[in-house]
């Protein structure tokens, strides 16, 4: 089987990244790359073995789909210039400035029949992929991904930068319609949002509290799910999760599972466990590639299609609507 010919627009360091699993997992093959920095391109292209190519058209010409790693206000351009030409794509997330854009970027995906996949890695993490044999239906959800500063990034506020990984996830579990948001944010040391903290109300009942802050001391990425007779903590700097849960007194006992009591009595008894489901060693990017390449040959909708990329930006930007009219109001 011929492996899929896989082009790279973006050179920064998330461009590298693809470019170099692309080149030594074996999942596709690295067929070129673009960068408006041509001496950049020439250099990565030089490192992996492929070609720089000169143009975005050109690259296009030998290629079967794109990863688009460029800075979020060049996506649209670059990944509608690659759908019309009937090329895969697999866009970095935020997938567009705004949500015209995205919609226009699923309009065509959808028309041409292409795989339009959003870079949010962080559904590819372990811990998450942990989980995937529980029933997960959050009615509380409360998460904290709080980063050193570092000035790359922030020519966009925190909330696209690293609050929407978390806002991405829980609209993924939480299967109901945001009913409402209330937000708050403030720009410390740049020129945007660099702290911000979101309530989403769901249809369902659901409250999710979500935090993102890119001027903390040390780094944190937590998430927290409650719901009917579970406690879910989710740690993805350390890829692993922890579950606490009430079963039957009957239900016999899983593999590394411990017993921490009892609650109720006679035929109402229920005992509490903990359990720290299995992770298995998984390099995100490379499982992300791989479900592109997947959902292409098999004509399949992606893990994280253009529409999850395009929910995700409405609540976002929602986020950063709140936090604006409320420093208007001050």
């Amino acid at each position: 089987m011929n492996l899929l010919r896989i082009g790279v627009v973006g050179t920064g360091r998330l461009g590298t990244l693809h470019a170099k699993m692309l080149t030594e997992s074996g999942l596709a093959r690295l067929a070129g790359v673009y960068d408006i920095d041509a001496e950049k391109a020439k250099n990565i292209a030089s490192e992996f073995g492929s070609r720089a190519a000169a143009s975005l058209n050109e690259l296009l010409a030998g290629v079967d789909a794109i990863v688009v790693s460029a800075d979020t206000s060049a996506h649209h351009a670059i990944a509608l210039a690659a759908l019309v030409q009937k090329k895969h794509v697999l866009i970095e997330k935020p997938i567009t400035r705004t949500i015209d854009e995205a919609e226009e970027l699923c309009r065509i995906a959808r028309e041409q029949k292409l795989v339009l996949q959003v870079g949010h890695i962080e559904r590819f993490n372990p811990a998450i992929l942990a989980l995937e044999k529980y029933s997960i239906n959050p009615m509380f959800v409360e998460s904290h991904r709080l980063a050193q500063f570092n000035p790359r990034g922030t020519d966009v506020a925190v909330v696209l930068d690293l609050m929407i990984h978390d806002i991405d996830i829980i609209l993924s579990f939480v299967r109901s319609p945001v009913e409402k948001i209330d937000a708050n944010g403030i720009a410390v040391v740049s020129d945007t949002v660099d702290i911000a903290n979101a309530r989403l109300q769901f249809q369902n009942g659901c409250v999710a509290n979500v935090t993102a802050s890119r001027i903390s001391q040390r780094k944190m990425r937590k998430m927290r799910l409650f719901q009917r007779s579970e406690y879910i903590s989710i740690d993805f700097l350390d890829g692993n999760a922890e579950v606490f849960r009430l079963v039957d007194d009957s239900e016999p006992g899983q593999t590394g599972t411990l017993m921490l009591g009892e609650i109720g009595s006679g035929t109402n008894r229920r005992k509490i466990v903990y359990e720290q489901p299995e992770v298995k060693p998984v390099n995100a990017l490379e499982h992300e590639i791989g479900l592109f390449v997947d959902a292409i040959r098999l004509g399949i909708r992606p893990v994280v299609a253009g529409e999850d990329g395009k929910r995700a930006l409405e609540v976002a930007n929602t986020i950063l609507d709140k936090i604006n009219q409320q420093h208007i109001t001050l």
